[in-house]
């Protein structure tokens, strides 16, 4: 059935061939680009080029392009919490704050007083629509797959959303574009954090937030080194630590396990798989679920970062948060990391971890030892 469809296009070879595959199947096609993040003067914002990509696309397919600024929302809906949690200590995931509070939040109701009934995007995704209400599922593309970014999404737009690409491999989507002749078939891929782009990430968080030196610590509180600041790092890095070898210790490369906050103390470890590292339970934040919630106590998969193979877990959830107890240790869960969970294929829904207990340590690891 033709529906009035709103892609969102954002310049890019994915979103293209979403609007094409749209139009191929007889739905009347209208395209909007966003742009969330006022441009700057560096070299490292890509929005004029991404706006004459998405214009290109859009004369080439015949479609209405609409243009729209949402950077006041995604500063206070997204980017604000991002800056909240790198001064608490926590990894912050901007991407699935942006999906959930940008991409189908604000932009989904403008496309909806644009008269639009669904809005559709490039991410590698796919929804099941049976009667049981829309799942969100990962891709055919288990490379690509992008459900883990989504899993925040509000429950209420999966049932207005599409996402055009989901059995699809990215090679068929390259292929796509370039046989319509859309001019953006061989545009690289967007890569890291959309506000910062290709700039060196300590540079960038320093014009935020102010850097606040001190000390790096062994598990056993010997002092090793000067940390600039907890932000710089998270669980599980071992490059920009400056520490090198230490004598009287084993030679191997060093970790970060831990941040004390309160004391800001950075807390490392030699060896890729120390003890510290891993982590077998772990405890999140309220969880936003995508469906029918399940019961209190259930068994499923757990995804803690993009492209990560599930680890089976027994979850023990209520309001206020959720337990995990994985059946393998994971290293380097990190606070303020999302959480997805998984059956089989389905994305059930996720949540931000709180804290993680280490195999070897007697308290949990936090974000702000608080």
């Amino acid at each position: 059935m033709s529906e009035r469809v709103i892609v969102a296009l954002s310049g890019g070879v994915d979103s293209a061939v979403a609007a094409l595959l749209l139009k191929r199947a007889g739905h009347a096609v209208e395209a909007l680009h966003m742009s969330n993040w006022e441009a700057d003067e560096d070299g490292y914002c890509t929005a004029a080029a991404d706006w004459q990509a998405a214009r290109a696309v859009a004369d080439e397919l015949g479609v209405t392009l609409h243009r729209v600024s949402f950077a006041a929302e995604y500063r206070e809906r997204v980017f604000r919490e991002f800056l909240d949690d790198y001064r608490a200590g926590r990894t912050p995931n901007p991407d699935v704050l942006c999906n959930r509070e940008v991409k189908f939040g604000v932009c989904l109701d403008y496309a909806r007083r644009l008269g639009a009934t669904r809005l559709a995007t490039g991410h590698y995704a796919r929804l099941d629509t049976g009667a049981g209400g829309p799942r969100l599922l990962r891709a055919r593309d288990t490379d690509k797959d992008q459900s883990y970014f989504l899993q925040q999404m509000p429950r209420a737009a999966l049932g207005s959303a599409l996402f055009p690409l989901g059995e699809l491999v990215k090679g068929e989507v390259r292929e796509l574009a370039r046989r319509a002749g859309l001019p953006v078939h061989d545009r690289p891929d967007s890569t890291g954090i959309c506000f910062i782009g290709e700039r060196p990430f300590r540079a960038f968080l320093s014009e935020h937030l102010a850097p606040l030196p001190g000390p790096i610590e062994t598990a056993d509180g010997v002092r090793i080194g000067t940390h600039q600041g907890l932000m710089f790092h998270t669980i599980g890095q071992r490059q920009g630590l400056g520490i090198g070898g230490q004598r009287a210790n084993s030679g191997e490369a060093w970790y970060v396990a831990a941040k004390d906050v309160g004391r800001n103390v950075l807390i490392a470890v030699q060896g890729h798989d120390h003890p510290l590292l891993l982590s077998r339970e772990f405890a999140t934040g309220p969880v936003r679920w995508l469906g029918t919630p399940p019961a209190a106590e259930f068994e499923c998969g757990i995804q803690v970062r993009h492209r990560q193979a599930d680890v089976p877990a027994r979850v023990h959830w209520s309001a206020a948060g959720a337990r995990l107890t994985l059946a393998a240790p994971l290293r380097a869960v990190a606070p303020g990391q999302y959480a997805a969970f998984y059956r089989d294929d389905q994305c059930l829904g996720g949540a931000a971890i709180a804290a993680a207990d280490a195999v070897e340590r007697s308290t949990p690891q936090t974000a702000a030892s608080a």
